[in-house]
């Protein structure tokens, strides 16, 4: 009988469940802990653990592996009572870390060990969201590109630097290290390495049934919040921002600027860069897209035109340019994402 892990309500842990058929593909073993993330815990499941007749016998072998001893709490109250332990690891194809219980908190010894035994052995292994925390804590990631939540990118990069962190991007896929951003990018990843297991046809059916794009445009740059004013430099930058911010179609010279902080440029620039975490040119460029990402957002339709205007791109070909470069998708893919969800 395959692994499989029963969720309940704490305090009753029923038998364990099983699945109707037994197929004969990869093996996918995913990680369960105490804390457990079930949003990313149970993306995995829908891609890799739902019996899938369309792909006839050669769809994933599914499995859970706990990482220590049970019960295991889980977020939102449950329980999670699972099979096997770390020896699942042993005959796995893909393993699939969703999420870690805190960005701070400590890969056990025995998971890194397991991790990489089972990349040593050919194995593939996956990070969902803040998982990465626990495959670079194998060693296995330096010198690699990896991303994860943009939240988490600061804190990870200054506890493992050799890591080529992206925090930009969707996934990153390294051939036998995968890594997702955010929560819901873990979709996005499961989704890939079923097309390259599978095809895009079948890649391609199992979106439809999770009712989400199979490929979505653009990269994480697009959902990351606009950088906040350092409160040291709010006092003297606070209101040059605010009027920045209200006149955005408007073009304004750095030494206006400057003049309205009472800097000098140089010293004006410097304390921008510090106070924000960008010159001030590029700080106006991202305020200019956040506002042209918030008109592409309403219900009401408003012109390309319109939306450049207001927000200081001048023109359509301006705000494609900068949403191309910036952002990696294009604003009529944007409105389509976004504002298209409420129709």
């Amino acid at each position: 009988m395959p692994f499989c892990v029963e969720i309940v309500p704490n305090e009753s842990v029923p038998e364990p469940c099983a699945f109707p058929s037994t197929p004969s593909g990869p093996r996918v073993a995913v990680l369960a802990y105490d804390g457990l993330c079930t949003f990313e815990f149970g993306v995995a499941y829908e891609v890799f653990g739902l019996p899938r007749p369309e792909a006839g016998s050669h769809w994933y072998r599914y499995a859970v592996c706990a990482a220590e001893p049970g019960p295991l709490r889980a977020a939102g109250g449950l329980t999670v009572a699972v099979e096997g332990g770390l020896a699942v690891l042993d005959e796995a194809d893909l393993v699939v870390v969703p999420g870690w219980r805190a960005i701070d908190a400590p890969v056990p010894p025995d998971l890194v060990r397991a991790l990489t035994a089972a990349h040593a052995r050919g194995a593939r292994l996956m990070s969902l969201c803040s998982g990465l925390t626990v495959l670079a804590a194998t060693g296995l990631l330096d010198g690699r590109r990896a991303t994860t939540h943009w939240r988490y990118a600061e804190a990870i990069a200054a506890r493992h630097p050799a890591i080529a962190l992206d925090p930009g991007v969707l996934y990153v896929d390294e051939g036998r290290i995968l890594t997702a951003a955010g929560s819901a990018a873990g979709i996005d990843l499961c989704l890939h390495v079923v097309r390259g297991d599978f095809g895009p046809d079948l890649a391609n059916r199992v979106a439809r049934r999770l009712v989400v794009p199979p490929h979505r445009e653009g990269g994480q740059a697009q959902f990351i919040e606009a950088p906040v004013l350092r409160e040291r430099e709010a006092a003297r930058l606070g209101p040059v921002i605010d009027a920045m911010r209200a006149h955005l179609h408007e073009d304004r010279p750095l030494a206006a600027m400057a003049r309205l902080a009472g800097m000098s440029l140089r010293t004006f620039q410097r304390r921008f860069l510090a106070a924000t975490g960008l010159p001030p040119g590029e700080w106006i460029i991202a305020e200019r897209l956040r506002l042209a990402r918030e008109m592409l957002e309403r219900p009401e339709r408003v012109s390309l035109a319109d939306i450049a205007a207001a927000s200081g791109f001048r023109n359509p070909a301006g705000l494609r340019h900068h949403f191309r470069s910036r952002l990696g998708t294009s604003p009529a893919a944007y409105r389509r994402s976004f504002a298209g969800r409420r129709s």
